[in-house]
């Protein structure tokens, strides 16, 4: 197996379809970003850190999600705009940083994912390309069209990627703590399961809602004598969460996605009852706000038919 010939360009090696006007726009992008950034650029951009902007990144985040789930198609190219916008501004702070200090431009990312797309996907670019990009897995790359085979594939090469196991590292200790708890708490079950420490079916997760159902209760009610308690029902409640996003997963549910389609619903509810009512809402008893749910609940099921 030889090394890619790289006096070629990129599209010629690995058989790309050139994208010369989304070349443009990109480093026109980056251009943008470095003015903002640099002497005489916007004063707001000029004084942001990582720490200012990682709340923004995530806000960017929920609202691509959100025109996804719209499929407000025409929106969502505006929304990946922004998101893109926060890769930019990242990598241009880094670009500030003395490279001796770990800083690096917006080309290493770029690197980075290149080399990472091509050495995952011997199946596509050839075995060859994906060595050449760092691949120290062996992987049939014949997957014969089967997504489960490219999968299976992913995570072996991904797996080489990692440093040397020593005997302080743990197998959870590639689940990031820097993402949304609902996820990061189906990451750790799907891990822990891989070494069989897992409900040996969804059933058996019911019964242990009712067990941690019954924690969380006794812990709430010992906390009106005793409010020093409220922690242990800070983690009960934590204990009776961490149970249901593992029954999702079991189910082949994403708990945060669920739960992001059940706000959804619950906003175009209490907006049919706001409709409904001849009077605000807090003027109204406990039976008649849930009469007009359950009026708000035909109503909408009766227009997705």
């Amino acid at each position: 197996m030889g090394p890619v010939d790289e006096s070629r360009e990129p599209e010629q090696s690995l058989g790309l379809q050139a994208r010369p006007e989304a070349a443009r726009l990109f480093a026109e992008s980056v251009g943008i970003m470095a003015r903002l950034r640099g002497p005489g650029g916007c004063p707001w951009d000029r004084e942001q850190s990582f720490e200012t902007i990682r709340k923004h990144t995530l806000e960017e985040t929920y609202e691509v999600l959100d025109a996804i789930e719209r499929k407000d198609w025409p929106h969502l190219a505006e929304e990946l705009g922004d998101l893109l916008l926060q890769v930019l501004f990242y990598a241009e702070m880094a670009s500030e940083i003395a490279p001796e200090a770990g800083g690096f431009g917006i080309e290493a990312v770029l690197g980075e994912l290149n080399r990472k797309l091509v050495r995952r996907h011997p199946h596509v670019f050839g075995e060859e390309a994906s060595a050449a990009a760092g691949n120290r897995a062996t992987v049939d790359a014949a997957v014969a069209g089967s997504a489960e085979r490219v999968l299976a594939n992913w995570e072996e090469i991904k797996k080489a990627e990692k440093k040397p196991v020593t005997g302080d590292d743990s197998l959870l200790d590639g689940v990031q703590r820097a993402q949304p708890a609902l996820a990061e708490a189906a990451k750790i079950g799907s891990k822990a399961a891989k070494v069989g420490f897992d409900w040996p079916h969804w059933r058996h997760l019911l019964e242990k809602l009712e067990e941690e159902t019954g924690e969380l209760v006794a812990e709430a009610e010992a906390v009106g004598a005793d409010p020093s308690r409220q922690a242990a029902v800070e983690a009960e409640l934590g204990d009776l969460l961490f149970t249901v996003v593992n029954l999702g997963r079991h189910l082949g549910v994403d708990a945060e996605m669920a739960l992001r389609g059940t706000n959804l619903r619950f906003r175009q509810r209490f907006q049919a009852m706001e409709q409904a009512s001849a009077r605000p809402l807090e003027e109204l008893g406990p039976e008649e706000l849930e009469e007009l749910w359950r009026q708000a609940k035909r109503k909408l099921a009766e227009e997705k038919r």
